[in-house]
């Protein structure tokens, strides 16, 4: 990686993190927020502190070569008891258990950070080294046993979040499955960069020079780690988003039959003011739900409890499961409903009616209604009380 592809993550991390601030700014009690929050933060500081402009800028104004070796890596152990206790949360369970293990994590990595600098405070490394810190000085006493806490520590947490992520994706399914598989993939590259600066350090102990593994090699795949972790996060979460718009225009869609039998029926079928066809999808179903229960009361004296009956029973015998089989029934009452409603253009049974008692009740509610709407144009029972094909009353 060159320098300036260090900024690149770190600037798109940033970018994310300007588009959730709000987000968290109103829901700061929520605990799964402000992990996510703290991931992309110690994501964002991990990369811009990690750049070698960088590195060479804080070794300066502190006046302490190579400063920047155990901010990094304190960051670095950061970041990793964040993704855990992002994980712990997401995945939920008991308030005091997840807050327990959250505060373990918590805890051991604090242990480490403040390992990390103890061991960087009793070391000596005078020269600054800006790419090659952890090769150059991996016989070093001190910072030798930094290098390697660091190491372990990071692959830790990682083999830790795998042994998460990998059962919990073989238990759930759709984009959550996608986003904790890309999480695991992301992991992998995290214990591969690790691997791959510990073998260069090996190689040092044992007076072999495999430099060019810990200064070019594990950087790619620290940025690829990190970008791909947060990928996985937040692939759930944005099209969750997306799947729930799109299952409530399907509902819209699902509803479009019955709501064309039964609107033009509505009180307010005619109303001048309407609901904008740019409104969020919840509110034109919810529209769209109004207009057809206002049509099932215009209907309500013409409901015939036998036909709903009949046509339940002859949608058990065609092989209909009990829940399509009442779906079919309603629908056949309503269908035979209109076709009394039609044929009676003077209101005389309306104006029979004396409260409508002994109708037969609406539907319950919008998955009654989908269910309706799709034997009202699917259902063999509901075409022939249509056609008129079979004498129901």
């Amino acid at each position: 990686m060159n320098d300036s592809s260090y900024y690149v993550p770190s600037t798109a991390m940033v970018i994310v993190l300007l588009l959730k601030g709000r987000a968290v700014l109103r829901a700061w009690r929520d605990p799964l927020l402000r992990s996510v929050y703290a991931l992309l933060l110690l994501s964002v500081l991990v990369f811009f502190f990690a750049a070698p402009p960088t590195i060479a800028w804080v070794n300066h104004v502190t006046a302490v070569p190579n400063f920047s070796a155990p901010l990094v890596y304190c960051l670095l152990s950061a970041f990793s008891a964040s993704c855990l206790v992002l994980i712990i949360n997401w995945r939920g369970g008991p308030p005091e258990a997840t807050r327990r293990a959250s505060r373990r994590w918590i805890a051991g990595y604090a242990v480490v950070i403040l390992a990390t600098a103890a061991l960087f405070a009793l070391g000596d490394a005078p020269e600054q080294r800006l790419r090659d810190f952890d090769t150059h000085y991996a016989n070093t006493p001190f910072i030798r046993e930094m290098i390697v806490l660091y190491l372990v520590a990071l692959t830790a947490s990682n083999i830790a979040m795998n042994m998460v992520c990998w059962p919990w994706a073989l238990q759930v399914h759709g984009w959550l499955r996608v986003g904790l598989l890309v999480i695991v993939a992301g992991f992998f590259c995290n214990i591969a960069f690790a691997a791959t600066k510990l073998t260069a350090v090996i190689a040092r102990w044992n007076g072999e020079n495999l430099d060019y593994l810990s200064t070019y090699v594990a950087p790619a795949m620290a940025a690829s780690a990190e970008i791909v972790t947060a990928a996985g996060f937040f692939i759930p979460l944005a099209f969750q988003r997306v799947g729930d718009v799109w299952s409530t225009w399907s509902t819209y869609r699902r509803l479009s039959p019955l709501w064309r039998e039964l609107a033009p029926l509505s009180d307010h079928g005619d109303r001048a003011v309407r609901i904008a066809w740019w409104s969020p999808a919840e509110l034109q179903v919810t529209q769209r739900e109004s207009d057809i229960h206002d049509g099932m009361l215009s209907l309500y004296p013409y409901f015939d409890p036998a036909v709903r009956t009949r046509a339940y029973e002859a949608a058990r015998t065609s092989g209909s499961s009990p829940e399509g089989a009442r779906a079919e029934a309603d629908a056949a009452m309503v269908t035979a409903a209109l076709r009394a409603r039609a044929a009676d253009p003077e209101g005389t049974v309306v104006n029979a009616a004396a409260t409508g008692e002994g109708g037969a009740p609406a539907a319950e509610g919008p998955r009654d209604l989908v269910a309706m709407s799709h034997a009202l144009r699917r259902s063999p029972v509901v075409a022939a009380v249509r056609e008129g094909a079979v004498a129901w009353q």
